[in-house]
């Protein structure tokens, strides 16, 4: 099968295409032909190498953990999937990941995909989704009406995250370029700060809960934001200063994603009711360059929605 492989840390020109061979389900597994995948951060972060210590992988590496396709093959002990269902996942993270034309995806991690919902669609939504739903909810533990700051909000994980937490009935403020202030609007953001004219610090206090997906100087200021003795801050991006936490006041910590079906299924219901809905930004084919752009593109920090791999 054709797939777009590294063969050492560099760039984005390190990606290839080569020929591997079609997984073979283990038990408990399915091989989903995939439809469509999308790019991530720690694509190209592990691409760069900068996670090689976290994963000590010989090569060549597939890159990219998200999946959506139909599937194509059913492993021994796995039940209530059948050849031909429409599924999306994120994955166990592996060397053998979903930048090819076949991936092999553990049972309890399928979920099928809405009716309304494209495979474009549904390729936009696990790593980013999951990411999202477990900043707000498992380690942020959000209720209604408490106050949430979203930064980034027009990126994947930021457009996903308002859209959830005004499905919680929370009070969403979000940092965004004024290009994209309607749109973050159009998600539900109930107050959009133009950081490249205002600072959020001079209008925002008493926040419940801060999801950081900037890190650096952005992550430290937000600490004044957050509300004395409850308030928490929860980074995908790096890990807080905990002087800063104690002098605030308020609880810090970085997460790492967790691959969760159950939770992904929590998501899936959410867009078949158009509760929430999947933003794709920006397409590439399944090849050699459009990996190379995609990888540029999402490296930018720029991009509105997801970046998503379209198989033909």
């Amino acid at each position: 099968m054709k797939a777009i492989v590294i063969n050492q840390y560099g760039g984005a020109d390190q990606l290839h295409e080569a020929d591997v061979p079609v997984p073979e389900p283990k038990e408990h597994q399915v091989v989903v032909k995939l439809a469509a995948t999308s790019i991530n951060p720690i694509d190209w972060k592990l691409r760069e190498g900068y996670l090689k210590q976290l994963f000590d992988w010989e090569f060549p590496i597939i890159l990219g953990w998200d999946v959506a396709g139909v599937i194509a093959k059913v492993g021994d002990n796995v039940s209530g999937w059948s050849e031909g269902d429409r599924v999306f996942a994120r994955p166990a993270t592996t060397p053998h990941g979903s930048y090819a034309e076949y991936a092999a995806v553990d049972d309890h991690l399928l979920v099928r995909i809405p009716d309304n919902i494209s495979f474009d669609e549904a390729a936009s939504i696990p790593l980013a989704g999951l990411t999202a739903w477990q900043v707000l909810f498992d380690y942020g533990k959000l209720q209604a009406g408490e106050k949430v700051l979203i930064h980034a909000g027009a990126g994947g994980v930021g457009s996903l995250a308002i859209q959830f937490a005004k499905a919680k009935g929370a009070y969403v403020y979000a940092t965004a370029s004024a290009k994209n202030l309607d749109f973050l609007k159009s998600l539900g953001a109930d107050e959009v700060i133009d950081y490249q004219s205002q600072n959020f610090t001079e209008v925002l206090n008493g926040i419940d809960l801060v999801f950081d997906t900037m890190g650096g100087k952005v992550q430290q200021e937000s600490f004044k934001v957050l509300k004395p003795g409850s308030g928490k801050l929860v980074s995908i991006v790096g890990e807080p200063d905990p002087q800063l936490a104690a002098q605030y006041n308020v609880k810090a910590q970085a997460i790492w994603l967790k691959e969760n079906g159950r939770q992904l299924k929590e998501i899936a219901d959410l867009l078949a009711s158009g509760k929430v809905k999947a933003i794709v930004g920006t397409t590439f084919p399944f090849s050699e360059n459009g990996l190379k752009q995609a990888h540029e593109l999402s490296a930018t920090g720029h991009a509105r929605g997801k970046i998503v791999i379209h198989f033909q």
